[in-house]
């Protein structure tokens, strides 16, 4: 049970293994391009960028409610840190504070919380902090796009050290922050279902970019692995106790299993 324990909490090492791979691989080949190609035809990207109502919808809106969910968590952590407090006091009173606002919060833990606001701060600002380091072009930006700028490799653009900031995908990575749901012990029963739906948000929001030329199908599928390798580390570091307790909860079932079974072939004899 020990090294199914350390398994758990060493899977973000396996999924930034499977992120440098991933490009690797599409550092070393003609995927990317092959790729963009579907969406470039006759000098033209299939769809312009900025154009309405597909910014609104799949840029301008899901940046708008990812600020809304950030705001609405730190309401409801102030909220449930005074509840806390005033319960702390109530309890001496054996009378536990009730509030009318219950029913808005969510079901989750403080650290719960707090986690999910970290997660939603760190991935988008790691994304943004290594398209400063690896100067990669955008599609659009390239000469066999059109553009001004030769086709390079990570570690050439990291030489030239060009003004260019397109990988990995910002705008993707603020749907894959919320990936950090899939890892509060609260909602594990859901897990299946939230990494489904915050795939399908995060690779929309990175396929409406991709559209125009903005990004390379690596850039979102690197943004991806990486923000879900950035969740599954800070949740081994934030619900370290609880992965225990889970471990010895298992651990005390088998053995009262045996116990049982034990004494049922006792009687049996």
């Amino acid at each position: 049970m020990t090294s199914k324990k350390n398994a758990m909490t060493w899977d973000w090492l396996k999924l930034l293994c499977v992120t440098i791979m991933a490009t690797l691989v599409f550092e070393h080949s003609q995927l990317d391009v092959r790729i963009s190609e579907l969406f470039y035809n006759n000098g033209h990207w299939l769809l312009e960028k900025g154009a309405q109502p597909y910014a609104f919808i799949f840029y301008d809106l899901p940046k708008a409610l990812l600020i809304l969910l950030a705001v609405y968590l730190i309401a409801v952590l102030v909220i449930k840190y005074r509840q806390s407090r005033l319960n702390a006091t109530a309890l001496t009173c054996n009378k536990l504070h009730r509030s009318k606002l219950d029913r808005f919060l969510l079901p989750l833990s403080m650290r719960e919380i707090s986690y999910l606001l970290i997660i939603l701060a760190v991935v988008p600002a790691t994304i943004a902090t290594l398209k400063g380091v690896t100067h990669v072009s955008c599609p659009n930006d390239l000469v066999i796009f059109n553009g001004d700028l030769p086709y390079l490799n990570l570690w050439q653009n990291i030489v030239a050290a060009t003004p260019a900031r397109c990988f990995p995908a910002a705008h993707a990575s603020a749907g894959f922050s919320l990936y950090g749901l899939v890892f509060l012990p609260t909602l594990r029963k859901y897990r299946y279902q939230i990494v489904i739906s915050v795939t399908v948000l995060g690779w929309t929001m990175g396929l409406y970019k991709m559209l125009f030329g903005d990004h390379f199908f690596s850039h979102t599928l690197v943004s991806m692995l990486l923000s879900l390798t950035i969740a599954c580390a800070l949740a081994a570091l934030f619900f370290k106790q609880s992965i225990k307790n889970k471990t010895h909860s298992t651990n005390d079932d088998k053995r009262h299993t045996g116990i049982n079974l034990s004494s049922i072939e006792h009687s049996n004899i």
